[in-house]
Order: C-alpha cells, then sequence, then structure tokens
C-alpha cells in the first residue's frame, strides 16, 4: 500500500514538473523543430503517466454485490466484511437483540423482521483494494432491488446455505446475475450447522444453476468440527483465532486430510481446464501447475464467466471471511476489465463501447432513489469520465442540466461528503430531481445505459387514511414509495373511487402500509388482498361499427372496420395495433384516436373489468364525414367496436400462477401434496434431501392466500416455502363462471 502511495504521489509530482516544462518551452521562442519535438514528448510523457496513474487507481477497485436466498446470510456476511476491513468496529447481529442490529439493515422495520427489505450500499478498503459493495435483500418481494443492484455491479457473491442448498430464491438471483452478465463467486456459508455439507451444495449447484464451478477449498471438520479450511490453490491450512476470528493463521495441512486435498484439487484443475485453454494446455502435456498459474487461469476463468470458484465458511462463527475478500480481489474484474455498453442517441441507438475510464466523456446511471433526510438521494455508478460537485450535469432522458449540490459515499445510511468521483466508482447525489433508470453526462456526448427488467406486480390492496385530515401526508408516501421503487403501483378504482397499490406479494405490500404508518404517522385501512387478473382473447373475431350522433350543430359521426386476434404466444408486445386501410377511407389524422379508443377500451375487458392483453386490432375500413368527422368521434367508435365484438372473440381470464418450493419432513409429504392438488396446484417437481421432500408445484396466486399458516398447521411447524411469480395462465371454465357472476354481481349491488 505504502508502495503504491508513493509511486502514486512520485508520478503526480512528475506530471506537473512536466507540464511546467511544457510551459517554459512554449513561452519561449522555439526557434527549432527540435524544441517542438521535445516539448511534445513531454506532453505525451506526462499524459502517458496520467493514465497509468489512473489504470492503477481503477486496477485496484471492485464492485461488488452480496445475493443469496432468504436467511443464508448474507447481512452476517457484509457485517463482517466491514469489521475486518475496519469500517466497523464492533460486530452486531441481524436481528438486533442487543438493541443495535447489522450495520447494513438500518431501518427499524429490518431490525425488527431480520430480513434485508432495501439494499445498502458501503465501501471498504482491503489490502489496498477499494471495495464497493451493495447488499441486498433474498425475499422474492423484493427481487428489483436485487435487480438494479446487480446491473451497475462489475462482480457478485452468491451467498449459498450450506444446509439449505440451492433453493428457488437462489436460482432466481443467479438468472439476474446472466441476465446483466455478473461474474461471480460463490460462497457456502453455515458449514457449523448440523447437517452441514458444502459437497451436496457444490453437486445441487453444478445441476441446478449449471456453471463449470468447482471449491478452491475444503473445510477442516464440519458442525461442531469446523475448525478452518484448506486453500486448494496456495495448499495452505488457514485458521481463524482470537475472540472475533481476526487473526488468520496459516499452516500446514492435516495429515488426515491430504488425499482429499489432492483429490479437489485435481479436481478444481480438471474444471477449470475445460474452460481455460492455456491451463488446458499445460494439464495435458502432464506438467506441473503452480499456484501462480492456477490462479491466473481461475480469474481468466472467472471473468469470463465460464467458471464459478466456491468458497467456503461460516460467516456468523468468523470464519472464511478473510480468504474470501482476498478472492474478491483475485478473481472478480476491476471495472476497465468489465464490457459496458452505451446507447447514442444521436446515433439512431446504436451501441457504444465506454471506455470505463475517467478520461473519457461523463457517463453516470441512477439506479436507484430514496427520500431521504435532505430531499432525494441518487445512487449513481458512474461508468466514464469525472463527477465533481458544483459542475453541471444533463440529464439525458428529461434534457434538463442540473448542478451537482452535494456529492456523498455511502456506508449505510451514514455520507461522506467528497469533492468529486470517477468511473468506476458507486456514490449519490443530493438534490437533484430524476427518475430510476435516468442518464447523466457532461453534455459533450447523448449516450443512455440500457434499462433494467422491471417484473409487472401481481397482487393489490385497497388502502385509504383513517382520518380524513392525513390525506395530503397519506398521498406524499405513496408518491415517494411509487418513485423509489419501481415494483410498486398505486392506482385509483374508477368504479369504487379507492386507492389501489400493487407489488410483488403480500409481505411487499405489508411493509409499505407498515412504512406509512411509522415513516408518516397515518394509519391506513387495508382492504382483502386482490389478485392482479388479466382477460384475453382466444380466437379473431370482426367489427364493424358506426357512431353517429346528431344533436343540432355538430354532430359525430365515425364508421371502423376491422378485427381483433390474440397475439402469439410469448409475443414480446401485450397490444398491438394495425392500420392496415388502403386509401383514405379514414383521414390518416383520425387513426391515432383510433388507437387510442381501442387501448382505453382495452383496459376493463367486460368479464370482469380486468386490463386485456396479448391483443393485436388491426383496421381495415371505415368511413368518415366532412363536417361530422372528429378524433371524438373516432375515439368513441373504437370503443364501443371493441365491446361490441369481444364477447365474440372467446376472452378468457387469466390468473398469475406462482412457482411454489415447499421443504417439508418426509412424514407429511403425503398431507402437503394432497393440499396443493386441493388449491389446484400442478406439482412439477419431487427431490429427497435428507429427512426431508423438496416439492416444486405451480399454484394460482389466488388459492395461496394464508398458505404460510396452513402449511405451518399440517407440519407442526417444520415446512417452510417459498414462491414466486411465473406466468398468467387461463383460469379452468367453473372459475371463470365464478368471477363473472361475482362481478356481476358487485356490479348490481352498486
Amino acid at each position: 500500500m505504502a508502495r503504491s502511495s508513493a509511486t502514486r504521489l512520485l508520478s503526480s509530482i512528475r506530471y506537473k514538473t512536466n507540464t511546467i516544462a511544457l510551459l517554459i518551452f512554449d513561452g519561449g521562442a522555439l526557434s527549432s523543430s527540435a524544441g517542438g519535438r521535445r516539448a511534445l514528448s513531454t506532453a505525451a510523457r506526462a499524459k502517458e503517466e496520467k493514465e497509468a496513474w489512473w489504470k492503477e487507481s481503477m486496477g485496484r477497485m471492485r464492485n461488488i454485490g452480496i445475493s443469496a436466498h432468504i436467511d443464508s446470510g448474507k447481512t452476517t456476511l457484509t457485517e463482517r466484511v466491514l469489521f475486518y476491513t475496519g469500517r466497523i468496529h464492533e460486530i452486531h447481529e441481524v436481528r438486533g437483540r442487543d438493541g443495535v442490529g447489522a450495520k447494513m439493515d438500518s431501518m427499524d422495520l429490518e431490525r425488527e423482521k431480520g430480513i434485508t427489505i432495501q439494499s445498502a450500499a458501503t465501501y471498504c478498503t482491503w489490502s489496498g483494494y477499494q471495495i464497493n459493495i451493495i447488499d441486498t435483500p433474498g425475499h422474492v418481494d423484493f427481487t428489483i432491488e436485487v435487480e438494479r443492484a446487480l446491473r451497475v455491479l462489475d462482480g457478485a457473491i452468491l451467498v449459498l446455505c450450506s444446509v439449505g442448498g440451492v433453493q428457488s430464491q437462489s436460482i432466481t438471483v443467479d438468472r439476474q446475475m446472466r441476465r446483466y452478465e455478473v461474474p461471480r463467486l460463490a460462497f457456502i456459508n453455515k458449514l457449523d450447522r448440523m447437517g452441514a455439507d458444502p459437497w451436496k451444495v457444490l453437486n445441487q449447484a453444478r445441476s441446478k444453476l449449471r456453471p463449470h464451478s468447482a471449491a478452491v477449498q475444503i473445510p477442516i471438520g464440519l458442525e461442531e468440527e469446523f475448525q478452518g479450511l484448506v486453500d486448494l490453490v496456495e495448499l495452505k491450512a488457514y485458521y481463524f483465532h482470537g475472540p472475533n476470528g481476526e487473526d488468520v493463521v496459516a499452516s500446514d495441512i492435516p495429515s488426515n486430510i491430504e488425499s482429499l486435498v489432492a483429490e479437489k484439487r485435481r479436481e478444481l484443475i480438471e474444471v477449470v481446464s475445460e474452460v481455460d485453454d492455456q491451463l488446458a494446455e499445460t494439464f495435458l502435456n502432464d506438467e506441473p501447475i503452480s499456484s501462480r498459474d492456477l490462479k491466473m487461469a481461475i480469474r481468466r476463468a472467472t471473468i469470463a464467466r465460464k467458471f464459478v470458484p466456491v468458497y467456503m465458511g461460516s460467516a456468523f462463527k468468523n470464519k472464511g471471511v478473510q480468504p474470501l475478500l482476498d478472492g474478491v480481489l483475485d478473481y472478480l474484474p476491476c471495472p476497465t476489465e468489465v464490457e459496458n455498453h452505451a446507447l447514442d442517441q444521436n446515433n439512431s441507438e446504436e451501441k457504444v463501447l465506454l471506455s470505463g475510464t475517467p478520461a473519457g466523456p461523463l457517463v453516470a446511471l441512477a439506479f436507484k432513489l430514496e427520500e431521504g433526510r435532505f430531499g432525494q438521494l441518487t445512487y449513481l455508478r458512474i461508468y466514464e469520465g469525472v463527477i465533481k460537485k458544483g459542475e453541471y450535469i444533463i440529464n439525458i432522458n428529461t434534457g434538463k442540466k442540473i448542478k451537482v449540490p452535494r456529492l456523498v459515499r455511502m456506508h449505510s445510511d451514514e455520507m461522506e461528503d467528497i469533492q468529486e468521483a470517477h468511473a468506476g466508482q458507486i456514490v449519490a447525489v443530493f438534490g437533484v430531481d430524476c427518475a430510476s433508470g435516468d442518464t447523466f453526462t457532461d453534455g459533450s456526448v447523448r449516450y443512455t445505459m440500457t434499462s433494467m427488467n422491471v417484473p409487472e406486480p401481481v397482487m393489490s390492496l385497497a388502502v385509504s387514511p383513517v382520518s380524513k385530515d392525513s390525506g395530503g401526508q397519506f398521498s406524499k408516501a405513496l408518491n415517494r414509495f411509487q418513485k423509489e421503487d419501481p415494483t410498486f403501483r398505486v392506482g385509483l378504482d374508477a368504479e369504487s373511487g379507492q386507492t389501489i397499490i400493487s407489488g410483488m406479494g403480500e409481505l411487499h405490500l405489508d411493509i409499505y402500509v407498515e412504512r406509512i404508518r411509522r415513516e408518516y404517522k397515518v394509519d391506513a385501512k387495508v382492504g382483502k388482498p386482490r389478485v392482479n387478473f388479466r382477460e384475453t382473447v382466444t380466437q379473431r373475431a370482426e367489427f364493424d361499427y358506426l357512431h353517429k350522433k346528431q344533436s343540432g350543430g355538430q354532430g359525430q359521426y365515425g364508421r371502423v372496420c376491422g378485427y381483433i386476434e390474440p397475439l402469439p404466444m410469448g409475443s414480446a408486445t401485450k397490444f398491438e395495433f394495425d392500420n392496415m386501410i388502403i386509401g383514405q377511407a379514414v383521414p390518416s389524422n383520425f387513426i391515432p384516436a383510433i388507437e387510442k379508443g381501442f387501448k382505453e377500451a382495452s383496459n376493463s375487458g367486460s368479464l370482469i373489468g380486468h386490463p386485456v392483453e396479448n391483443i393485436r386490432i388491426v383496421l381495415t375500413d371505415g368511413a368518415s364525414h366532412t363536417v361530422d368527422s372528429s378524433e371524438l368521434a373516432f375515439k368513441l367508435a373504437a370503443i364501443y367496436a371493441f365491446r361490441q365484438c369481444y364477447a365474440a372473440a372467446k376472452p378468457v381470464i387469466l390468473e398469475p400462477v406462482m412457482l411454489v418450493e415447499l421443504k417439508v419432513p418426509t412424514e407429511f409429504q403425503g398431507t402437503v401434496t394432497g393440499d396443493i392438488n386441493k388449491r389446484k396446484g400442478m406439482i412439477v417437481g419431487n427431490d429427497q434431501d435428507g429427512d426431508d421432500t423438496v416439492i416444486a408445484a405451480h399454484v394460482p396466486l389466488n388459492n395461496m392466500f394464508g398458505y404460510s399458516t396452513s402449511l405451518r398447521s399440517m407440519t407442526q411447524g417444520k415446512g417452510e416455502f417459498t414462491m414466486e411469480y411465473l406466468e398468467h395462465a387461463a383460469v379452468s371454465q367453473d372459475v371463470q363462471t365464478q368471477l363473472v357472476n361475482t362481478y356481476k354481481a358487485s356490479k348490481g349491488s352498486e
């Protein structure tokens, strides 16, 4: 560290002296071309030295996320990382029994429930490297937090529980990492627990996640006898001493596991050889493979996303965290080793490869918003260039020019003011009005970063403030949460006038209702949870509708002809409108009004009043009147035409179907399976895991309310389950009849 600081200082001094030399040459008469060449070479050398300084600085930076299934130990692991890197001086546990709680769970709700709700950013230093870390939630209801963290990170740690293994959310997180092409390490946690089996977890990872993966460590003992780890690359044993495991002691490999070490090291070399040509050549030629060769090969394969090194340990018992940090430095990429692309808005959204260095123009992405004590806090990932406090930046999405009033680095909910930040860093700015996903530049380029994947909400609740006086605070809370969380939507039920909030599940909506109560002091009445049904059509139906109205003065006249049909399965859009009219039967200026009418009509199907999806509307003919035709007339014609032909298109109701994963003791398997069948679920997988049975099923969300209580009573409290949204699928005929009758009855009683 000292050497690198000295190098930087020296190069900085050199750079300054070279600049002065250049000015002197420039001021004196450059009488000869030799003097000019000398000045140019000095400038070039200065530029090279400056670039070398940037490269060294960027090479010593890592941006990582910690993700996993709920309760695998992410926040506990982050707490240990902060302790060993000196960012915090005491370790606190997640549930906050000591009244403090983990550093990264800064919300009271997080500490009470023992879960992470919002992703939190921090930074620390390890062996002279700066590591920016984002700790993400594990619960599927907060999946957007994981989504946007992985969107901006260069590497990640996938935490797996040595007892639970690869669970449903582990698979979801792995899919998100693949979507954003994030290289990763795996960390098998909780080796101190009863039933810990890292080799079972490694085999599950290979079969369910399908990456090339192999252990780079093996444990010395398991469960209560877990003492330390053997590094298969360096061939050393490590033990963790001291009250908090801070003293890492290296020693020789215990003789009783030497054969296992040799076997697992050979397995590691074989797996890496499959994906790295250089190591494969050495391996096939039977040449000795040094620790350095193996380390370089693992790094190349990990950055290329062809291999996942698997680390082991117990974060709770303070074992294995420091070697994992070394692994982050050794195997995960620095910002310049990852390819990031922007879309050039001046050149029809052509993909542009960003250099990732501070030398280029500023390109930064706002990936997360938070309403702080001092106004809106916007988290930025800087992909290129430098951002400085007090300078102006341009929001490419809105075109607004904004001054940066305050620039900070985050440490959970604490902030450290800084004057500038450069490419590769994750910082936050205050007082900048923008939306999640906006791109900022210095104005010299018009680049935007690609957007994030935002899943559709699957559940809704009707909410209203208990006291009419608190309406203002209630609206303020909903507006803030909607801005912060793209999966949280607020709407108004046109018929009942109720405020409807939609989200990713019961817990998601419960948390927001609780936050309204705590943060805004507004008590809210909550209606029954409602499932977000959809409607669609199953066959083609023709329409021919004339809207004609005469009532003195200008009348209304518009005729539309065509057909509606279902879109093919897996279509990227949910609504398509095609104008196939030849000639001017309907003047072209009325076509947008017709499209608007059909869109409006599809917001509420006639079966149960829910939005209609996956439809294509084709306009083939029509008629207009020189005086009486207007945009309103054609919009109304489209609305009535849709309603007229909708029944003929054999509409069906679609309901959200969830992927449910249950883990229950085998003795209760029959009862639980029978209950799933009663709930109209379809069992798609059944595995044995020790004394437990793991069941995967597709179950309609409408039949899953209150399931946690039922499962507890069926399994004497020993069963657990997770569920996530899978797809919208057509309901059975009897359910459709029941839903339609309920809807008609509610309409009739109004």
